[in-house]
């Protein structure tokens, strides 16, 4: 299953801060697989839930390192 996340979510990835546009989802025996656009270089990866990690926002008390 694809579903198209809207609105797009920030996403804190082993490639650098990106917005995820979709989420894929093969089975219960296999993780979710976001689709994300890198800001610095436009680049499409997708990557697995464990390579990835919400963006730091104050506003909520999200203040986590960068990966």
């Amino acid at each position: 299953m694809i579903i198209q996340l809207n609105p797009p979510i920030f996403l804190q990835t082993p490639k650098g801060e990106g917005l995820a546009h979709f989420l894929i989802d093969y089975s219960i025996e296999d993780n979710l697989y976001w689709v994300v656009f890198i800001n610095d270089t436009g680049e499409c990866w997708t990557f697995s839930n464990p390579d990835i990690r919400a963006c730091k926002n104050i506003t909520i008390g999200r203040v986590l390192d960068k990966l």
